[in-house]
């Protein structure tokens, strides 16, 4: 195939048509991960359909775990064992797989969890939803720990950010998440990938069975209560250089933005024509993506909201990351919401809507709104 350049300069392959399930496992093994260890669910089958298919054509290793809690406890084997390893499910699947994550985190190991979220809670539907959000951003499993998490919006950025996760996993020793809905894990795009597969860094601390690695330790237990704490502050001094270092996000149109709309994954581009629709009708509206769920963008967006009018979260769930958008505002202006769930997406015609009703309602908005009665 023809290469291309992207935006960074990186030679690429020509663009292919791919779904974003798909476009995850080719970014995972551009990022060197030769192991993937799951059990299927919908929406997120074809990444373990896709992962069979390719990590043994690529001299690696694909097993169909017995069940998830399974799966979450063989990437701990082989994240032991030097190997760049990750998993695939869904909400039910990635619940079962919180404990594992979390020893994961306690004995500081790095892997790659994607969650394909669909509709719950219990067992839901398949829709597309972002009811996990809790789930990723808050930890999920028990104890004092945070996973870095990636939030794509498309299948290129299933790719490219599946391979950012592997980076940012290991630079941190750490699992990271990825965490996408139904809509862009099934919709299909064109992807373009890396020439050629990254060679992963080596991991002095791993247990490879040879002589050089035999004083290697790898647990989570700690009993004493003062290496407990000693350990538990060496992990938050981790997690403090991650959130002065990583956040990610894009913005558009925000630079004389009086609404800021701030949304991500599938709902980040209805709320990019939903500026549009804004600015046609006279509302300087702009818009924040997160594309890091943690560490969260939370200076950019305070920053944001001390020139804004008001801030409005639309996401597809009852009210999730509007609250990490409320702390970082510190009530600095007001913070509206719009949610939709059970599979539903909203349309950029209903914010647009949303935000002139929530306009209307305060008198001081009433000029900016007059002309679209």
């Amino acid at each position: 195939m023809n290469p291309t350049l992207s935006e960074n300069g990186d030679r690429r392959s020509q663009e292919r048509l791919m779904k974003g399930n798909e476009a995850a496992i080719y970014g995972a093994l551009m990022a060197g991960c030769r192991s993937f260890y799951g059990y299927p669910i919908t929406p997120a089958s074809e990444l373990a359909e896709t992962a069979a298919r390719l990590f043994p054509a690529c001299g690696g290793t694909f097993l169909q775990a017995e069940s998830e809690v399974a799966a979450i406890n063989m990437l701990y084997g082989a994240s032991s064992a030097g190997e760049r390893t990750m998993t695939a499910s869904s909400g039910p699947g990635i619940s079962l797989m919180m404990e594992g994550v979390s020893y994961a985190a306690g004995a500081e190991l790095p892997m790659v969890i994607v969650n394909v979220m669909r509709g719950g809670p219990g067992l839901g539907n398949i829709g597309p939803e972002q009811g996990d959000y809790f789930q990723a951003v808050k930890g999920g499993g028990h104890g004092c720990y945070r996973s870095l998490v990636l939030a794509p919006d498309s299948p290129q950025e299933m790719a490219d950010l599946t391979a950012l996760a592997f980076e940012l996993s290991d630079q941190y020793r750490n699992p990271a998440l990825v965490l996408a809905d139904g809509f862009v894990g099934q919709m299909m795009e064109p992807v373009s990938l890396p020439l050629a597969a990254r060679v992963p860094p080596p991991r002095p601390w791993a247990v490879t069975g040879l002589p050089a690695t035999r004083r290697n330790l790898i647990t989570s237990i700690h009993l004493d209560h003062d290496v407990l704490e000693s350990h538990v502050r060496q992990l938050h001094v981790k997690y403090e250089r991650a959130r002065r270092r990583e956040v990610r996000y894009e913005e558009y149109a925000v630079a004389d933005a009086r609404v800021v709309l701030i949304g991500y994954g599938i709902v980040s581009r209805v709320l990019r024509r939903a500026v549009g629709l804004c600015r046609a009708a006279g509302i300087k509206a702009g818009l924040l993506r997160p594309i890091t769920l943690w560490p969260f963008p939370s200076q950019r967006i305070a920053e944001l909201a001390r020139g804004a009018a008001r801030l409005m979260v639309v996401e597809l769930s009852t009210g999730q990351m509007v609250e990490d958008v409320r702390l970082a505002v510190a009530e600095r202006c007001p913070v509206d919401f719009l949610g939709r769930w059970g599979g539903n997406v909203p349309s950029s015609e209903e914010v647009v809507d949303s935000i002139v009703q929530r306009m209307r309602e305060r008198t001081g908005d009433e000029e900016h709104v007059a002309h679209v009665a």
